[in-house]
């Protein structure tokens, strides 16, 4: 008996040798495939349908697929593994990663760095020539955590076996590893210092700090500055004796990636208020002026990246990512052309706001005289996905209308507010006021790229590489526990209504 099976993925085209009888949720989550559940057989995310071939059916399958998708050849990838030849067919996730290449003041030095984004979802490492400031080469990749759990909390609950924890550690340090070492050697040069920055749960998981705290109330850690490495520490193998630094975290939630953007958007640096809001599953919300800034953290929830919705998925091939009022019917336009497979978070708050706008959505959420909003064929909304975005959208707001009562000041009073990350700069923003999202006039609202790899660039230039700037702007930065605040339920209820 041959020791390896083929299989064979379609619409890729894609041919692979893979080890008999070993779990296709090793093998196929490079190609694309999803495990929110991080493979514990608790979701339908890791779909896929067999053309060709046999996957048995276990419980799991049976319980969560229907009959008639079981006899059509869909599985689930997490509950099976490859004992014969198989030709299947899925998605590939083709996901954009947000880079950022913007320029700024700083002082030459020696050599090249690296300025790395560690994002819950997605990796963005970038090469940095010290002497010019240029970008000298970009990788992007997926977070392969991600198969052990979509979501952050996922992910904590897996760190809390010390297996598991080695096993995130592990992980992600091998392929940021390999990012870096082929970065390093385009170069052709040693790199001397290495900038990386994350959310609080990213920051323990990949510096092998205890997650538990983060894993329940008060989601507060003890474990918030930088954490130094040396070459061998991490397992990496680079020429030279390079620094490396994850940046310090603010709070609870609140990580380095955000205080990263708030030192490269100057938030609270200037007279004038500014903000800078990251919208995703855990929204983070940084508010200041003066040399006073106020930031927290909220429990948006999936919707805004497409989880907890009936149709939605990722900002990958196949998804809607944008939805008008046409005639009374919605128009949309998918990420890649061709037939929809779901909808996306941008397309999800177009979508709402379209239903708005047509009368088919009320103000306090309910669906007028229908059961469902058909946006595309084999795309439509329900109830329940109208809750999950009111729930989303609501923290964003309250969190907003929180640290904006606590430094005395209003919506009016606010000279401009950054939108970060994928989801912030490619939503829309009329659609985003629509539904009360974000309430700030137009003009205000500004996207503004990836922060946090900007910020972590300009690490790389701080004197010394001792990020003074950064424990600075960390200094005055008052992280506020929305939770414990006794006005935020209040104001959560209120901000769930969409605009009249």
């Amino acid at each position: 008996m041959a020791d390896t099976v083929r299989i064979e993925l379609q619409p890729l085209g894609a041919v692979l040798e893979a080890e008999r009888g070993a779990p296709l949720r090793d093998i196929l989550f490079r190609y694309g495939v999803e495990f929110p559940c991080g493979g514990k057989g608790r979701c339908r995310g890791c779909r896929v349908k067999v053309l060709s071939g046999e996957l048995a059916v276990s419980s799991e399958h049976a319980e969560l697929l229907s009959p008639d998708e079981l006899a059509a050849g869909w599985r689930l990838a997490c509950r099976a593994r490859a004992g014969s030849p198989l030709v299947l067919e899925l998605a590939q996730w083709e996901m954009s990663v947000l880079a950022d290449e913007s320029t700024f003041e700083f002082t030459p030095a020696e050599g090249f760095g690296v300025a790395i984004d560690l994002g819950t979802t997605t990796l963005a490492v970038q090469l940095v020539d010290l002497a010019s400031g240029g970008v000298a080469g970009v990788e992007t990749a997926l977070n392969p955590q991600v198969r052990f759990g979509n979501d952050i909390m996922s992910r904590i609950q897996h760190s809390l076996d010390p297996a598991g924890a080695a096993e995130l550690r592990q992980t992600i340090r091998e392929a940021l590893g390999v990012m870096v070492s082929r970065l390093a050697a385009r170069a052709g040069h040693p790199v001397t210092r290495i900038a990386i920055v994350g959310n609080t749960a990213m920051h323990h998981l990949f510096c092998g700090l205890d997650a538990a705290p983060l894993a329940g109330a008060p989601f507060e850690t003890p474990h918030l500055d930088a954490c130094v490495f040396t070459k061998s520490e991490l397992g990496w193998e680079l020429a030279g004796n390079p620094s490396i630094r994850f940046l310090e975290c603010v709070g609870g939630f609140v990580g380095s990636d955000v205080l990263a953007g708030a030192v490269a958007m100057g938030i609270g640096r200037r007279p004038t208020l500014e903000g800078l809001i990251d919208l995703g599953t855990n929204g983070e919300i940084v508010f200041g002026a003066r040399g006073r800034t106020l930031c927290a953290s909220t429990a948006a929830g999936p919707a805004f990246e497409g989880g907890g919705i009936s149709c939605g998925m990722r900002a990958a091939s196949g998804a809607i990512s944008e939805v008008w009022a046409v005639n009374g019917e919605f128009g949309c336009r998918v990420l890649g052309g061709g037939t929809p497979r779901g909808v996306c978070g941008s397309g999800l708050v177009d979508a709402v706001a379209a239903a708005i706008e047509m009368g088919m959505v009320q103000p306090g959420g309910s669906l007028v005289a229908r059961s469902t909003l058909p946006i595309a064929p084999g795309v439509d909304l329900v109830q329940r996905d109208i809750r999950e975005l009111q729930l989303a959208k609501a923290a964003i707001a309250a969190g907003a209308g929180i640290l904006l009562g606590r430094l005395g000041a209003s919506v009016a009073s606010v000279a401009q507010v950054h939108l970060a990350g994928a989801f912030g700069n490619y939503i829309n923003r009329s659609s985003a006021a629509r539904i009360g999202l974000l309430e700030f006039p137009l003009d205000v609202l500004r996207p503004a790229g990836n922060t946090a790899l900007l910020g972590a660039r300009m690490a790389l230039f701080s004197a010394g590489f001792e990020c003074r700037e950064f424990a600075a702007t960390r200094r005055q930065m008052e992280h506020i526990p929305l939770a414990s605040d006794p006005r935020f339920e209040e104001t959560y209820v209120e901000r769930m209504r969409f605009a009249g």
